[in-house]
């Protein structure tokens, strides 16, 4: 079969979709479907290994998907004829374009769901006033760099549309980008955070509005009232939009169940939308995104409905598809063009006014309303972060011919450095690290002086599976009702940010209402999560604040060890990190939280315990008049003993509670060969005379309480110890030390120990030699003093902050 040929009057020919193979004689680049397979491949591996080589240096994906088109086109690689010829033909370039334009379509669908129309109409003045200060100076910058522009390399074009392009290019603040920043840095909930969201989510609006105005001035039509009516049109469809559809998706939103999958009929019906709109408003002349996006701002925000929709699109979208239009972008960008001293002259100015406008603007309003002046300056750098949108501003002012080439390449250098240098700016001028934090407090653990002292306690979950049982694990935890006692609960669910828009998504939504986004899929529990907190809170004398930490794991545990330093809690409870199977074994769910634990307990500012879920209380939350646990407390020696034992005190002291204490005892003549780090006599001494003194005074407390019982075992080998282990494991809860001290432990001679956060004993009671179905808490006593921490700031979301 022949390959695809030139017609006569020297156009390239269509090209046919698939080749019959090379075997046939067929070159696959000639056909269209083996050619676009070979550019989206290409695109997302170059993509994907910068954006690890800018990793380092804390940038947005965005900059190396920028930086790759470029790469790709006539600046870099594609100054070879050859390349790209074979690789990006001409002929190819109209399905590049489509396939292109139509993810882009569905990304900025995505864009409008990640905005809530909500939350701009409480937005303060402060925002209100920094959004639109950070859109009139650059704007109005914009306008009169445009009259150089046209005076130097610019001659001939179109004045009003130049003008408006060039004003938007220089105000738009890419809100998907900046929330990506602000995650980064941990900024979100300071008050930076806050007000660069708010601001951009203003932002954002108003530059799609200012967009729509330049598409309607830019048209070629041959009457001036083309434009007008190309404005009025696109204004009647936004109204029609939203006086029709909000209905329709509201009651589509109340069909789609929470805990049940979103219908495929209504995933359809929506994308179906999304394209219908798109083509309305490319038909009225101000291209298709503007619909698409329409339509996603539209869509309810609240319940399963979005979360579905954002599953089912998001990662093809962005994955694949995306990445081509920064490459057809990079195809028109040609680097080269700007050459001279006038030119890179004018690419500085065009930098210099952008930067000017956005920041002085942002700064003069932000020390206006009373804001520090190093907060100022690093809210006026995050809100000059540019993305995606500008490149579509200059992409379509490039295909209208308002922008030539050389202009072109210069606003697209000009988004690229405003954006690059962001993240060292705001690292540089604002360190919210290195302020004082609230850490002087006494009680760093469980084991205190005064026992009837408030109980702080920071629980920690990865999903709701692990719900039920932390509830259970609270419940236990408050002691007996009347004694006057406190028990406050910080409630975190531990999130990785990654780099999926829907992380945005679950961003912004903590920030607006100040409670958990448990899960960004269309099997949304969230509304039945926060009842039961509430619920629980309300029957028992419990406080629970939930809390969200969004980061990414190599630096999750500084999110949970600065949260329990502000929150001044006793004990951090931590999930293991693997989960019981349905034959009781234990599987492994993410080894990523593993080593979040293991860096916890490195360095913590109170106790840790670690919790083996094995359905304590039986997978669901039990009523405190309902609960009858046995729990049972191995006593060894040593610190981390003593805190599990003062732990099982205060369990004890709750109605449904029986406590055993097993201290197990070396006998006379038991053989050790030590295998664990020496411990100078003075420590060992003093050691023994703690344990001996809590061990009286706990004998006191038990002759007072018939819940607990005590019990001393002798053992004079290790399998005497195993033996005694499983005797007393058929209980609901067993409590030990992560680190136990003593002859026994010293003897202990058991292999199995592959999780070594979890101690020798907590080893033994998950491995598979000792069968018990309890559920096993594993604490570690906080061991003092607080080493300083490399950061202050979290990425934290709280429903509100407690003046403490």
């Amino acid at each position: 079969m022949a390959g695809n040929t030139t017609t006569a009057g020297g156009c390239p020919a269509a090209m046919k979709a698939t080749s019959n193979g090379v075997f046939q004689g067929d070159n696959p680049l000639d056909f269209a479907l083996p050619l676009a397979i070979l550019q989206i491949c290409l695109v997302v591996v170059l993509t994907r290994l910068l954006g690890f080589l800018l990793r380092p240096l804390r940038q947005p994906r965005v900059i190396a998907e920028i930086v790759g088109g470029i790469l790709l086109g006539p600046s870099a690689v594609g100054r070879s004829q050859e390349f790209l010829h074979r690789v990006f033909p001409a002929r190819s370039l109209t399905v590049l374009d489509t396939v292109a334009n139509l993810g882009l379509l569905f990304f900025l669908f995505l864009v409008g769901l990640e905005l809530d129309l909500k939350s701009l109409r409480r937005t303060g003045k402060g925002a209100m006033a920094i959004a639109m200060a950070g859109i009139t100076l650059p704007f109005i910058l914009g306008i009169g760099t445009s009259y150089v522009l046209r005076s130097t390399i610019s001659k001939g074009v179109h004045g009003p549309p130049f003008l408006v392009f060039m004003g938007v290019a220089l105000s738009i603040t890419a809100f998907p980008v900046l929330a990506r920043i602000l995650a980064e840095l941990k900024l979100l909930t300071t008050n930076v955070g806050r007000m660069a969201m708010s601001a951009a989510a203003v932002n954002d609006i108003a530059a799609w509005i200012l967009l729509a105005l330049a598409i309607a001035l830019s048209g070629t039509g041959r009457s001036p009232l083309v434009s007008l009516w190309v404005f009025l049109c696109g204004s009647a469809f936004v109204l029609f939009c939203f006086f029709t559809l909000p209905p329709i998706f509201r009651w589509i939103s109340r069909h789609c169940s929470d805990g049940e999958p979103v219908s495929e009929l209504y995933i359809c019906a929506i994308l179906s939308t999304v394209l219908a709109a798109g083509f309305i408003t490319d038909l009225i002349g101000i291209h298709a995104l503007f619909g698409a996006f329409v339509v996603g701002v539209l869509v309810p925000k609240d319940g399963p409905l979005a979360g579905a929709l954002v599953e089912k699109v998001e990662d093809l979208v962005s994955g694949l598809f995306l990445p081509l239009y920064f490459v057809s972008s990079g195809l028109k960008t040609n680097i080269a063009t700007i050459k001279g001293a006038q030119s890179w002259g004018l690419l500085v100015l065009v930098v210099v006014t952008a930067c000017f406008g956005k920041i002085m603007g942002t700064i003069s309003v932000a020390l206006c309303f009373k804001m520090p002046f190093q907060e100022s300056i690093a809210l006026g750098f995050l809100m000059n972060t540019k993305g995606l949108v500008e490149l579509i501003v200059l992409n379509i002012g490039k295909d209208r011919k308002v922008l030539n080439d050389q202009t072109f390449a210069i606003l697209v250098l000009m988004a690229i450095i405003t954006t690059f240098i962001t993240t060292p700016v705001v690292m540089a001028v604002y360190k919210p690290a290195k302020r004082k934090s609230k850490t002087e407090y006494t009680y760093r653990t469980i084991e205190r002086d005064e026992p009837n002292s408030e109980l702080r306690i920071l629980a920690c979950f990865h999903s709701v599976n692990n719900i039920p049982s932390i509830l259970n694990l609270i419940e236990v935890s408050r002691g007996r009702e009347g004694r006057g006692r406190r028990v406050c609960v910080y409630a975190m669910h531990l999130m990785e940010l990654t780099e999926r828009s829907s992380a945005i998504v679950m961003v912004n939504r903590a920030r607006k209402n100040g409670l958990p986004f448990w899960n960004k899929g269309g099997k949304s529990n969230s509304d039945q999560i926060v009842v039961a907190f509430e619920a629980f809170e309300q029957l028992s004398r419990v406080s629970i604040r939930p809390m969200t930490a969004i980061s990414a794991f190599s630096d999750m545990h500084e999110d949970v060890c600065n949260s329990a330093e502000r929150k001044r809690a006793a004990i951090i409870i931590l999930p293991f990190h693997k989960h019981q199977r349905f034959d009781g074994s234990l599987e492994t769910t993410r080894t990523d939280f593993r080593w979040v634990n293991q860096k916890v307990l490195e360095q913590p500012p109170c106790s840790v315990g670690i919790l083996v879920d094995r359905g304590l209380g039986g997978g669901s939350h039990i009523c405190a008049s309902n609960v009858s646990s046995i729990i049972t407390v191995f006593f060894f020696g040593g610190r981390d003993d003593r805190e599990a034992l003062a732990y099982g005190r205060r369990m004890a002291e709750h109605p449904g509670i029986t406590l055993n204490v097993v201290h197990i005892i070396p006998s006379s003549d038991m053989a050790v060969e030590s295998t664990v780090v020496d411990i100078s006599k003075d420590d060992s001494n003093i050691s023994a005379l703690m344990d001996q003194r809590v061990l009286m005074e706990f004998n006191v407390k038990k002759t007072e309480d018939e819940s607990i019982r005590y019990v001393e075992k002798t053992v004079s080998k290790d399998s005497d110890t195993i033996e005694v282990i499983r005797e007393f494991s058929r209980c609901n809860l067993i409590l030990v030390g992560q680190a136990p001290e003593g002859q026994v432990v010293e003897s202990l001679h058991f292999k199995g120990g592959e999780c070594p956060e979890l101690g020798p004993i907590g080893n033994l009671l998950t491995s598979s030699e000792l069968s018990t179905s309890a559920s096993v808490l594993v604490v570690q006593q906080f061991r003092g003093p607080l080493l300083p921490s490399s950061s202050t700031s979290t990425a934290m979301v709280l429903p509100e902050e407690v003046n403490q």
